[in-house]
This record gives structure tokens, C-alpha cells and sequence, in this order.
């Protein structure tokens, strides 16, 4: 009778899975949390400011106030 062998890979399908999961999961938080980082202490590709500006109507008209976030490089 033949005796049944196994190869080593079928042995270590588990352990590749994990080692798999456990790098996937790594890059995720690397990216996850140089994410939060950069939005609280503001990221060092441009800062955002925000710039008010006020434009009078002619002939005393309303003021209109307008808001713009300027991205500086």
C-alpha cells in the first residue's frame, strides 16, 4: 500500500495566509495613521488658509462675504 505524502507548501498554506494578513494589515495602519497625522499636524505638501474678502455692491448695496481655501505648495 502507497503511504500518502503531503507537500511542504499544503503544510504551510496557514502560515503564508498569516504572513500575508499580518503585511496587509501593516501597510493599512502605515497608511491609516500618516493619514491622521498629517490632518492633525498638517501635511507638509500645502497648508490650507482660509481668506475672507469683502466686496461691496455699488451704490450701498449688500456686502457679500466670500470664503476661499488657498493651497500654498
Amino acid at each position: 500500500m502507497k503511504a500518502k505524502t503531503f507537500t511542504s507548501m499544503g503544510s504551510l498554506h496557514p502560515v503564508i495566509f498569516f504572513v500575508v494578513v499580518y503585511v496587509v494589515a501593516l501597510l493599512l495602519s502605515v497608511f491609516i495613521c500618516s493619514s491622521l497625522f498629517y490632518t492633525f499636524n498638517g501635511s507638509s505638501r500645502g497648508t490650507g488658509q482660509l481668506e475672507n474678502r469683502k466686496e461691496t455692491a455699488p451704490a450701498g448695496g449688500t456686502v457679500v462675504t466670500a470664503s476661499t481655501l488657498a493651497l500654498q505648495r
